[in-house]
């Protein structure tokens, strides 16, 4: 966001350029709502008119597509959510994973703290939480850029911690890839895109020669939505959302089966969010590929997902359908995500009611025994028995 100071003869205000209309009509009596990409104003009005009239009278497509990443409670029930995985084959079984930091010091650090989920193959599974939950930790652990403290990953069949040899390795890691968080961190910078969506490639051989090779890029840039004359610049060059394009590509580059994407949207603008996620579900039609999606957005999140896994301090403490999750949320800190989440109606956005987390509401025993359990079809919940009782009689099945 930034802030630019206008002057004239009779006042002096300040304007608030933001992206984000959840967060405009919660914050602000005045709005001016510009398209950064071409740097004009859009919207523009008197500086008497409310963010009101600009979200309830939206001119412009582009502010119209600023809207619809927003979720509001009356559209819980009517997205389409991407069809669930047939069949439901598992690819990847996760069995009581920890990573654990400093182990045995005084500083140690449970990052990961005895979870267990499958991920079926075809699917998007979600994984949601606050900084420093262990979300990244767990993608990054599925694909041994971290050696599990106990635990297994077991990816279609086999225990990938028992996967040493280096033939294996590069077996396993053609068939798994991530999409990183930073598109300016990510991409080295002294390489042209050509060489860095090829690095797959040569490491896995894949072309035949120098014309395959660069065919092969040149197909991959044109996928994503770029072009092949983009393949001879360097990455400093392009926009973020042009640049995690290249991620996507570079990623593509190997026919993974499984990609981890790790917050592949948090540092873009959200008209450009909504093109990525967009990109990601038109490939996973097109390629049967399975995501791991972890993202902050909530709302986002319930888009591209079959299923969402929540996690609090390294445990999943809920996971189950998509709607399942935003219609009947179990656990008291998805409640609490829920209410977080930013609504473009400046009248609800100011007087609802945010909900706050506060675990010692469990009042948990020493003899208390807590897992996840199935509440519902599909709908686990990490709890006692007693909350499990409960929160099984209780349940909200329309």
């Amino acid at each position: 966001m930034s802030t630019n100071r206008i002057n004239d003869n009779t006042r002096d205000e300040r304007i608030k350029v933001i992206d984000d209309a959840g967060n405009v009509s919660s914050t602000e009596s005045h709005t001016d709502i510009q398209e950064k990409t071409i740097e004009h104003t859009i919207e523009d009005g008197p500086i008497e008119v409310s963010p009101e009239e600009i979200i309830e009278k939206p001119d412009q497509y582009s502010e119209e597509d600023l809207r619809k990443t927003q979720l509001t409670d009356a559209e819980k029930n009517r997205l389409n959510n991407i069809p669930y995985a047939q069949g439901k084959e598992k690819l990847i079984e996760v069995r009581n994973l920890k990573q654990y930091f400093n182990v045995g010091k005084s500083n140690e650090v449970r990052a990961i703290d005895d979870i267990s989920f499958d991920v079926y193959k075809g699917e998007t599974l979600g994984l949601v939480g606050e900084s420093g939950c262990g979300k990244s930790t767990t993608g990054r652990t599925l694909i041994k850029l971290y050696n599990a403290t106990d635990g297994k990953v077991i990816f279609d069949g086999t225990d990938i911690q028992s996967i040493k040899k280096k033939k294996e390795l590069l077996k396993f890691n053609r068939r798994m890839q991530m999409i990183f968080q930073d598109p300016y961190a990510s991409l080295n910078p002294r390489l042209k895109v050509m060489d860095i969506i090829a690095e797959g490639i040569d490491i896995h051989n894949l072309a035949k020669n120098k014309e395959d090779r660069a065919n092969r890029v040149y197909e991959l840039l044109e996928t994503v939505g770029l072009n092949k004359e983009h393949a001879n610049r360097y990455p400093h060059e392009f926009s973020g959302g042009q640049r995690q394009r290249i991620g996507i590509a570079r990623a593509l580059a190997v026919e993974p089966e499984f990609i981890i994407a790790d917050e592949p949207i948090s540092a873009l603008d959200v008209s450009i969010q909504a093109q990525v996620v967009n990109l990601m579900q038109k490939l996973q039609r097109e390629r049967g590929i399975t995501f791991l999606f972890i993202a902050h957005d909530l709302s986002m999140v319930k888009y591209i997902s079959d299923r969402i896994g929540v996690m609090y301090f390294g445990k999943l403490v809920e996971v189950g359908p998509a709607n399942a999750i935003y219609n009947n949320p179990l656990h008291e800190y998805t409640k609490s995500l829920l209410s977080a989440i930013p609504l473009p109606d400046p009248e609800s956005e100011r007087t609802r009611i945010r909900k706050t987390y506060n675990p010692d509401i469990h009042a948990y025993t020493a003899d208390d025994v807590l897992e996840l359990r199935e509440v519902a079809p599909d709908h686990y919940v990490y709890c006692s028995p007693k909350e499990y009782e409960t929160l099984k009689n209780n349940y909200n099945y329309n």
